[in-house]
């Protein structure tokens, strides 16, 4: 349902808040990740220990806290979900929604981010049908402002009418529709490739590279994202598995070739690993021992080419591949002729020598190399090129697909 979705609740001064515990285990039980934010008003209702507890993580509660601010500045807070989740939305958070106020942490957040905000309002019936109110609500609206709700049913000061807040598997079944909505790889197959592969020397030395699988497994996380059924081939790295994502964990090439033919059919297949391009001719079953000066010789043969055997035509090839090509130089030149040669539909191309920090760093320099052209994307965290890159598939199975529909032609 919600498996590996990041949400930030943000707990705002409305009697409601007495739900969100119970809000919070309902949201982990469909496999999300909850991160807490609670307004001055809201802690009059429930405490941050509370919410702490049920959420297994801490609550932010204050704008100028220096340690806060060190340690989870409000900007990466407010754009390391996937979604913001406003429960409950009283009338005054939803008034500073509408005109851009920042004057606590919640609203500051919500000013802040570049992510989909979803609000589940809770208010007396009066303040709901309020012009003011309902002028606001229509002003979030056309900014693209999910709301949940509000509910008719009595109210706590004794009325009855529309403004309690949806109840927590309401509230939780909206987000689970929200991202079905926001899941167009839905029903699709893929298969991404991630790391270094390690070939064997003797028992105790390989040949590998400086990859760290960031790049592949953010992909693998992205596509998971936009709905895809996700299967990660990685080779040796110090990254945890993404969370909803299939992963195998291999050392050499082979292995690695085998277990993405093991996994076919597949709809899209993203070769980000680096793999080893040649291995020993013949492992050594010992450690090898220094000899005097003399140093050890040893040959070498080819791997398996794994992003050139997906591209091969034929029924079992997936519709979109897509390769990486790292390099030092010529870097354009050489994705062109690496499109070429394999036969897959494309490769993003990236600079990796050593001034640029892209192996083992955070941030990378693609440039999308297709048959029609280039694409280069200005210098980003890999988490981002991986975002828009899965979005860049969407956009291309769903071409793919109105083509193939009765009376379109391709």
């Amino acid at each position: 349902m919600l498996i590996g979705k990041r949400i930030l609740l943000i707990v705002t001064g409305g009697i409601a808040a007495y739900k969100t515990p119970e809000l919070v285990r309902q949201l982990i039980k469909a496999g999300a990740r909850v991160r807490c934010v609670m307004s001055q008003g809201a802690e009059q209702f429930v405490t941050p220990l509370s919410l702490a507890s049920v959420s297994g993580d801490k609550v932010y509660t204050d704008l100028f806290s220096l340690t806060d601010e060190h340690e989870m500045g409000h900007i990466n807070l407010s754009r390391q979900a996937d979604v913001l989740l406003v429960a409950p939305a009283t009338a005054n958070t939803l008034a500073k929604m509408a005109h851009g106020m920042a004057d606590n942490l919640a609203t500051t957040l919500l000013l802040a981010t570049d992510k989909p905000v979803l609000a589940a309002p809770a208010m007396n019936v009066r303040m709901w049908e309020h012009a003011a109110t309902q002028d606001n609500v229509e002003l979030l609206k056309a900014r693209g402002v999910h709301l949940i709700g509000p509910d008719e049913g009595d109210m706590a000061c004794g009325e009855w009418g529309e403004g309690r807040m949806s109840e927590p598997h309401a509230i939780v079944q909206a987000v689970v529709d929200f991202f079905d909505a926001d899941a167009p790889l839905k029903g699709l197959r893929a298969v991404v490739t991630s790391g270094p592969t390690h070939e064997p020397i003797d028992p105790v030395r390989y040949i590998a590279n400086r990859s760290s699988g960031k790049q592949g497994h953010a992909i693998a996380q992205a596509l998971h994202d936009l709905g895809a059924q996700v299967t990660l081939v990685s080779g040796p790295v110090a990254l945890p598995d993404p969370v909803g994502v299939t992963t195998h964990h291999v050392q050499t090439a082979r292995q690695m070739k085998t277990a993405v033919d093991a996994v076919l059919p597949v709809d899209i297949a993203v070769c980000a690993a680096a793999v080893a391009d040649w291995r020993v001719d013949g492992e050594a079953e010992q450690k090898i021992k220094k000899s005097g000066t003399q140093s050890p010789s040893f040959s070498t043969v080819q791997n398996p080419d794994i992003l050139a055997s997906l591209s091969i035509p034929g029924a079992a090839r997936p519709r979109l591949v897509v390769g990486f090509a790292a390099e030092t130089e010529s870097v354009i030149e050489h994705a062109r002729a690496k499109l070429a040669k394999k036969g897959c539909d494309w490769i993003c191309a990236n600079d990796v020598s050593s001034s640029t920090n892209t192996f083992g760093g955070d941030d990378n320099t693609v440039h999308l190399v297709t048959r029609t052209g280039v694409d280069d994307w200005p210098r980003q965290s890999k988490l981002c090129v991986a975002r828009q890159l899965a979005r860049r598939i969407a956009d291309h199975m769903r071409k793919q697909d109105t083509s193939e529909q009765p009376g379109e032609t391709a």
